[in-house]
């Protein structure tokens, strides 16, 4: 499983590193730090938790037989 995230879009709300900080890492502004995640085996439960916290529904998850 993969996360996309479209970073461009980011406003700056971090729900998704209070489900997960380990998943969604955020730079000094407070904006995600990355544009694509592996997910580790085990996270994929938080993953889809933080795609679905986001507001602006700029989270992609893609499993990993849908590449």
């Amino acid at each position: 499983m993969k996360i996309r995230i479209d970073k461009s879009a980011c406003v700056g709300n971090a729900r998704c590193a209070a489900i997960s900080e380990v998943l969604f890492e955020l730079d000094d502004d407070g904006y995600i730090a990355v544009e694509e995640i592996d997910v580790p085996e085990g996270m994929e439960q938080l993953a889809r938790r933080g795609a679905r916290s986001c507001p602006e529904r700029i989270i992609t998850i893609v499993e990993d037989d849908a590449e």
